[in-house]
């Protein structure tokens, strides 16, 4: 409420209500369905991340996570190009996206990084399995952990090189947590397919991980305000509270998992269970933040109102309020 002419309490007007046209959004909602991005997002994380892992893990002489995470990789990288041409519709659409590459467009530098990422896990994949070509198959597994962090990092900025206020608004602790989601990913994938012995990098990555998961949606809903709201609300609020919940619970048991198969099993699939949440949950609140047009007008109003006023030189040297 606000006092009207005069300065008479008595005289005020209601609040406004955000509203559109027609009763339409004041931005056209994310057209992207369920589960094939999310699925996707989740895949090409765990793809990126698992090449890092294959890598790290052959250098350092534990061969079965090497060649578990190798295989995880291809996996991902496989599977997740699926789930993204039933995205698009028709596999074609795939292929002109690579007609040009734009290093300023985060989807022409994705499509690309997925093309060679994928051919490169293929290449390391068949290696592994026929045993032919071992060091161009080590080759291409090393070229795969360059490949890794953009295919683990791409969606995070595709999302918030949009409009979508949720997206968009947390676009500087984006690439933090699908890059920490996917090391949990990966780590937990790990867990699941090595040997106790030799899983102990897995375990420190998987909790690695889901710190880094957990710290970087606590800051996005603590630092955006209203625009963090749809993390927080409805069917968005739910999935990112079970996917705080499940990745923070199964980081700690990845501490010490590796003394229990049972342990092992219950952190790995916890974390696996919290990174497909988190991609659920992010999708829900983009859609969610698109729907409502108080996540868009709002933050407009407060920047200009910002910009209105900024103290600015008057004629005379000194300052003005405008």
């Amino acid at each position: 409420m606000r006092a009207g002419r005069g300065g008479d309490p008595a005289a005020t007007v209601p609040e406004a209500e955000f509203r559109s046209y027609y009763g339409q959004p004041v931005l056209k909602p994310p057209v992207w369905h369920e589960p094939h991005m999310p699925v996707y997002l989740y895949l090409g994380g765990l793809s990126g991340a698992s090449s890092v892992v294959a890598a790290v893990a052959r250098f350092s002489g534990h061969d079965r996570l090497a060649l578990a995470a190798r295989m995880t990789a291809f996996a991902g990288a496989g599977l997740g190009s699926g789930f993204l041409i039933a995205e698009l519709g028709r596999p074609e659409r795939f292929l002109n996206m690579l007609r040009v590459f734009k290093v300023t467009s985060p989807m022409s530098v994705g499509s690309w990084t997925l093309a060679v990422h994928g051919g490169l896990t293929a290449a390391g994949a068949a290696s592994a399995v026929t045993g032919l070509l071992p060091l161009a198959g080590d080759a291409a597994v090393m070229a795969s952990a360059l490949t890794g962090p953009v295919m683990a990092t791409y969606t995070g900025v595709l999302l918030a090189d949009t409009a979508v206020p949720a997206w968009h608004a947390a676009r500087r602790e984006m690439p933090f947590l699908f890059a920490g989601s996917a090391l949990a990913s990966a780590g937990a994938a790990g867990m699941l397919t090595t040997p106790r012995a030799e899983a102990a990098p897995a375990r420190v990555a998987a909790a690695l991980g889901a710190v880094m998961e957990t710290t970087a949606a606590a800051i996005i809903e603590r630092r955006l305000g209203l625009e963090g709201e749809p993390y927080l609300r409805g069917r968005a609020g739910l999935l990112m509270k079970a996917s705080r919940a499940l990745t923070l619970g199964g980081g700690l048991l990845a501490t010490v998992a590796g003394r229990s198969r049972t342990l092992t099993a219950m952190s790995g699939l916890a974390i696996t269970a919290g990174a497909l949440c988190t991609r659920f949950g992010m999708l829900a609140a983009g859609k969610a933040s698109a729907l409502d047009p108080k996540y868009t007008v709002v933050p407009q109003r407060d920047r200009a109102a910002g910009r209105r006023l900024a103290v600015v030189p008057d004629q005379e040297g000194g300052s003005d309020t405008p």
